[in-house]
């Protein structure tokens, strides 16, 4: 028997993960504080600032996303490097 506990494979929150997270929050935290886009100006031709706000962030939405998937494919990868797996 050994005297040395084996520590518990959990999630492991490193730099890269917190990155992923920020990209992933940014969108909610952006549309939930509505306070800081409900009026009308400036307007960006003829629509008012609510609604472009708003269609703004979607493509700002996909943008982030994407960097996000890619940089949680990048871990998963240098994960299954460093343990000697196969990577994808």
């Amino acid at each position: 028997m050994s005297d040395t506990p084996q520590a518990p494979a959990g999630p492991v929150v490193t730099p890269l993960r917190v990155v992923i997270a920020l990209c992933l929050l940014a969108p909610f935290v952006a549309m939930l504080w509505v306070g800081s886009y409900a009026k009308v100006d400036p307007t960006f031709i003829g629509i008012p600032f609510f609604y472009w706000y708003q269609m703004l962030w979607v493509l700002i939405s996909t943008a982030l996303t994407m960097i996000a998937y890619q940089l949680w494919r990048r871990d998963r990868r240098a994960r299954s490097a460093a343990k000697g797996g196969a990577a994808r």
